[in-house]
């Protein structure tokens, strides 16, 4: 029996568009997010940002230390549509 994946809704296109106003490559926002604890190598980071694979809580909250954002900004557009 074949399964058939829900498409949900996913950061990833704010995830690269932060990344991108930082300056940062995924390979550097990997080694700051390895500095503050979290385990995150540049495949598992890129597969965040093309929407593979949830992010978890515990990298968001770290993104957003560096970032020095709002947690509205990893959720920007992704609102349902009324």
């Amino acid at each position: 029996m074949e399964q058939k994946i829900r498409v949900d809704r996913n950061m990833g296109a704010n995830l690269r568009r932060l990344r991108g106003e930082h300056g940062l490559s995924q390979e550097k926002l990997c080694a700051a997010l390895q500095l503050r604890g979290c385990d995150i190598g540049r495949t598992t980071y890129a597969k965040y940002e093309s929407g593979e694979l949830n992010i978890r809580v515990s990298v968001l909250i770290e993104l957003k230390q560096i970032y020095g954002c709002s947690y509205e900004e990893f959720f920007l557009g992704l609102e349902p549509s009324v």
